[in-house]
């Protein structure tokens, strides 16, 4: 052992178990204080750490109790109690090793036990780097051909201070960047514990680097369901040529507001918008997505397919077997030939016939029979209809190809579709009409050019076309739902997610473009049960969190209330930062995906001060308690003032704005 070592000795080892060991301090520690020759230790927190040399390493031990015992002393009267004689001692539990070799890294686990009586040292902030590896926070970054010119030496970030230790006085807790953006992340706690401040403290650690690199290839999209991250990031673009991008989701259509052309929804995203029945509604919207894209389909194939449709559908009409009357009949005619007219099937057609549209027939004679016979011709036998391609269309084509699927499927010999799709049809009506889904409905005038899906991916994600490649323009992009209700919220948040996974995982080459989800108040829409609302957005989170890494897709979760998150959501990420937590149901949860964590460590969530947490996972080799660095500006999610806000000076104007129209 060395001077240094002998020199901060704290205790001996008194006992020595597979799972536990015992230390007795010496007697010149004061009230579990040391005065080592660097500084003043108290080495007595619980979570703080202890090493003991054996051979040529040190085991690693963590102190999980400590406990005092009085002398036993001849003479001393009942009650004569000499505190500061008393013998202390501290249970500890091993954790791994750390050989004494600068160069060689620290290792979970123990495979040489301390003897009797070894002694026991407190830790010094490089072994403390060491144990955690972020004794190197900045690295050089190496030159690379073909790059711009750039300053002398730039460097980068390797690990991330996050804040201050409660247990080791002054030290600063790192996280290793590559393990904790590099993994699923969960900031999880009580509300008012400081989740939203740990979060923007993060980023604004990552964005602050005032020299060359910054971090220009982040990617952060913020659901911001709160409206309260704007605050705390934009400033970040103003001081250090970081993009930061707010959008703005209220449910309407303005032009300076988030929109969310419809075309751009799955087939299964509308199966679930619409809560289409699997039996029967669902292959009718099916069969009336596909037929959107008969509108733009120029090909002889397409051709003949339109053909086919359209007589089998005129036929049916004719047929005069659903209740309808004439002239309604006669008015999907004539929407038929508006909509899918052909070189001999159009409107020209029901005017050889002489078609009278006011009574919903033909001049009398034999022209209903010609007009029938020359609409048979172009039937055809194993016709196949189009297939959903995301084709621009409208509602009101939706509408109507929704009218012509059921009628299809009627002259197939389903008299009862109608009956059965009415619940579809009510809900479709009802989300054409909403207010709130204004944002989804894109209606397209023939001169308009339609947004397509790399223009709206690239503005998620923060990049400018440049020719034939993307620049990054922006690396937050926030995207504020505070003003839209929960169903909205799990719509949006669902089909970003796909659009962003989908696109992660086509890109060549793969995992070269590294995007982070940011979900605040994840449960309200990442929920282990479904939620009443139509779309299920938990569905594509969880794909996510299983197979995200693999595409460089990752999510960082934040939520009030653990026991309601996916619970696949949870078991795949690979940190955690926990505040205070004190529902019993959230504490279980907390241990069940956490087993390698010791009772004590866990014992301590549910009376951790605000803005204090605990962080374990892949990016700290050890589980440790630290004060949140200081978010500034702090997020808008400051609590409310009662005091300052209650008692005031008679006739105070109140701080609240209603709006005009009522709800």
């Amino acid at each position: 052992m060395t001077t240094d070592d002998r020199r901060r000795t704290i205790g001996s080892v008194i006992s020595v178990a597979a799972d536990r060991f015992v230390i007795e301090m010496h007697g010149r520690t004061d009230s579990f204080t040391v005065v080592g020759f660097d500084d003043l230790h108290y080495v007595a927190r619980l979570g703080s750490f202890l090493i003991i040399p054996v051979q040529a390493e040190y085991v690693v031990v963590e102190v999980v109790g400590l406990r005092e015992r009085d002398p036993a002393s001849s003479g001393r009267y009942d009650g004569d109690f000499d505190k500061a004689a008393s013998a202390k001692f501290l249970d500890v539990v091993p954790v791994g090793m750390l050989p004494q070799n600068p160069a060689q890294k620290f290792r979970f686990g123990v495979s040489i036990f301390p003897s009797l009586y070894a002694d026991a040292l407190y830790a010094l902030d490089a072994e403390l780097d060491r144990i955690f590896e972020t004794d190197m926070p900045i690295e050089y970054v190496p030159a690379s051909s073909g790059q711009p010119a750039l300053p002398s030496d730039p460097t980068r970030f390797r690990a991330l201070t996050i804040g201050k230790s409660v247990v080791f006085e002054g030290y600063d807790v790192k996280v290793r960047i590559d393990d904790f953006f590099g993994g699923h992340t969960a900031v999880l706690g009580n509300t008012g514990s400081g989740k939203s401040c740990t979060v923007a403290s993060v980023l604004q650690s990552l964005f602050e680097k005032a020299d060359e690199h910054q971090a220009r290839g982040a990617t952060f999209v913020v659901l911001d369901v709160n409206g309260e991250y704007e605050q705390a990031l934009a400033p970040l673009g103003a001081t250090n040529g970081i993009g930061v991008e707010r959008v703005v989701l209220d449910g309407t259509a303005c032009a300076d507001r988030f929109r969310l052309p419809h075309w751009f929804l799955e087939q299964s995203e509308w199966e679930l918008l619409l809560q289409a029945s699997e039996r029967t509604q669902i292959p009718v919207l099916r069969m009336a997505l596909g037929l959107t894209s008969l509108l733009r389909q120029d090909s002889d194939e397409a051709r003949e397919v339109r053909e086919h449709f359209i007589a089998t559908c005129v036929l049916e009409c004719f047929r005069g077997s659903d209740g309808d009357s004439p002239v309604s009949k006669f008015q999907r005619v004539v929407s038929l030939f508006q909509h899918y007219p052909t070189d001999d099937l159009n409107m020209e057609l029901l005017q050889k016939y002489g078609a009278n549209y006011q009574y919903g027939n033909f001049v009398p004679g034999s022209n209903l029979e010609g007009f029938l016979d020359e609409v048979r011709e172009k039937l055809r036998e194993d016709v196949e209809l189009p297939s959903y391609d995301n084709t621009p269309f409208t509602f009101d084509d939706l509408d109507e190809c929704l009218d012509f699927a059921i009628l299809y499927e009627e002259a197939h010999g389903n008299r009862q579709i109608r009956d059965y799709c009415s619940q579809m049809m009510t809900r479709f009506k009802s989300l054409k009409e909403r207010s709130e889904y204004a944002f989804l409905r894109y209606d397209l005038d023939p001169e308009d050019t339609p947004p397509t899906m790399s223009s709206f991916l690239g503005e998620i994600l923060g990049l400018d076309r440049q020719g034939d490649d993307w620049i990054k323009k922006n690396q937050i992009i926030i995207l504020d739902m505070n003003a839209v209700e929960d169903e909205v919220v799990e719509l949006v948040a669902s089909v970003v997610a796909r659009m962003t996974f989908r696109l992660l995982r086509i890109a060549d080459p793969r995992n070269r473009f590294p995007v982070h989800l940011l979900l605040e108040e994840a449960h309200r829409y990442i929920a282990e049960r479904p939620s009443r609302y139509s779309i299920d957005a938990s569905r594509i989170y969880e794909r996510i969190a299983k197979e995200g890494r693999k595409y460089g897709l990752f999510l960082l979760a934040a939520s009030q209330r653990p026991s309601e998150l996916s619970k696949t959501v949870l078991s795949q990420c690979s940190n955690f930062v926990i505040h205070r937590i004190q529902n019993p149901d959230d504490l279980s949860q907390i241990r069940q995906m956490t087993p390698f964590i010791s009772e004590s460590v866990l014992k301590r969530l549910p009376s951790l001060p605000k803005q204090n947490a605990l962080v374990f996972g892949t990016a700290v080799n050890l589980p440790t308690t630290f004060a949140v660095r200081d978010a500034a500006p702090l997020p808008k999610s400051d609590d409310t003032k009662v005091r300052d806000l209650w008692f005031h000076e008679d006739g105070c104007i109140a701080e609240i704005r209603l709006p005009n129209d009522p709800y």
